[in-house]
């Protein structure tokens, strides 16, 4: 998978919501009711980044959710991580 460049990523950016570039990441931050309801959300994503073969940074407290994305093999952002970057925003969204 190609890595992107500066302006690929700000395009792509603007198609998927709250996502902010960072170093060779994008990251996401996100709250819900409480730990249960962020629990379950970590675990359908989870299973859409198995489906995926590409794997989040996930930090939680509470119901606070943090996640980061890159493809490490590309050595930064790729599409990838934008195509689950919107798996993400569909199962958050629901």
């Amino acid at each position: 998978m190609e890595k992107l460049n500066d302006q690929m990523i700000n395009e792509k950016l603007n198609e998927v919501k709250n996502w902010k570039k960072d170093g060779d990441h994008i990251k996401r931050k996100m709250q819900f009711a409480d730990f249960k309801s962020t629990f379950a959300i970590m675990t359908r994503i989870a299973f859409e980044a198995e489906a995926l073969q590409h794997h989040p940074e996930m930090f939680n407290v509470y119901n606070n959710l943090e996640i980061s994305l890159s493809t490490h093999d590309a050595g930064g952002i790729t599409q990838k991580d934008f195509d689950l970057a919107q798996a993400i925003d569909r199962i958050a969204d629901q």
